[in-house]
């Protein structure tokens, strides 16, 4: 009987703990109009949380918005042409790509690309509306022009904007892809373009080419916590469906012209940075090449991350995909995705 007894307890002590059930991620409840999602970035206007993404034809600017980050509902665009200067400046477009989003001195700002792909003959643009909310009588987007532009004699590529204020109050845009990597540009706060138009750009990231040829970088994001300033970038393809190869690395710096460095010291003006939202590259998983990431910051101190992956249950599609971040005992942020 002794013997009975230790052999149960045994195999008590064996067995294992019952599993605790998995919360959901807020990805997995994401719901409504999440495709088609490309280049998002997210902002929230009192209850109402809003994402725009890259439009091309008639739709320039997607919008979705949402009153609690799950479920999520399509909006007219932003503009169905392209400004007169947009055309004359990049013949060939038909897209506003990779938008980004702020709120400045009372109006809503929102920086976009003009390009056609794998030129660097790029633009930048500037629109800006005092409310978001298209039932509000003053709603109206009115565009403000070009604000950098690039061409085959620059070595960078003026798409994907990101916008910031930095602790000192000076406003800066970061931008680029491909060619020499990311670049910053001081802005004058009043106008929102560039506060001296002879001035030559911060190089803020690079990969520097192999003998195999190109080591993409774009879609900067800098965003501002802890004493830092932190610069997301998207490595690899995107725009290949479920065979997309992007994915997210972030570095930090003490001031917003660099250097940014990972985690691992590796800076990123030699292709350094630590991975911060991975790609899916085995054959079962569902969602490939996240990246083109956004940030917010919202009123309740919690962090999330915006980007989008593509779906390979839904033929490769570029589809909304939201994470909240937490940040780790060492500084460094973590996506729960």
């Amino acid at each position: 009987m002794l013997k009975i007894i230790q052999l149960a307890t045994l195999a008590l002590l064996a067995a294992p703990a019952c599993a605790q059930p998995v919360a959901p991620t807020l990805n997995s409840r994401l719901t409504g109009d999440l495709t088609p999602t490309h280049d998002p970035v997210i902002i929230r206007q009192g209850d109402i949380y809003h994402v725009f993404s890259t439009g091309h034809g008639k739709r320039l600017i997607e919008t979705r918005t949402s009153p609690d980050l799950i479920h999520w509902t399509a909006g007219a665009p932003i503009f169905t042409a392209l400004p007169d200067w947009a055309k004359a400046a990049i013949p060939g477009s038909d897209g506003m790509w990779a938008p980004d989003i702020s709120y400045v001195n009372g109006r809503y700002r929102l920086y976009y690309s003009v390009s056609t792909f794998g030129s660097n003959r790029s633009a930048i643009g500037l629109a800006t509306s005092p409310t978001l909310d298209p039932k509000a009588p003053d709603y109206q987007w009115r565009d403000e022009g070009l604000v950098v532009m690039s061409d085959k004699s620059d070595d960078y590529n003026a798409i994907d904007p990101n916008f910031i204020i930095d602790r000192e109050g000076r406003h800066w845009l970061s931008l680029g892809s491909f060619w020499t990597g990311l670049k910053l540009f001081e802005l004058d706060p009043k106008s929102g373009k560039p506060k001296d138009a002879k001035a030559k750009p911060v190089a803020i990231a690079r990969r520097p080419a192999p003998a195999g040829g190109p080591a993409p970088v774009e879609a900067p994001f800098i965003i501002d916590h802890g004493g830092y300033y932190w610069l997301m970038a998207s490595y690899d393809y995107c725009c290949k469906g479920a065979a997309s190869t992007y994915y997210t690395v972030i570095g930090r710096s003490k001031a917003i012209s660099g250097p940014y460095l990972g985690k691992d010291g590796s800076p990123m003006l030699e292709g350094g940075g630590s991975i911060f939202l991975r790609a899916d590259l085995q054959e079962q998983q569902r969602f490939r090449g996240p990246g083109h990431a956004g940030w917010l910051h919202d009123k309740d101190g919690q962090d999330y991350v915006v980007y989008h992956a593509y779906d390979k249950q839904s033929n490769g599609a570029p589809t909304l995909r939201i994470a909240p971040v937490r940040w780790g005992a060492d500084g460094w942020p973590q996506a729960d995705y």
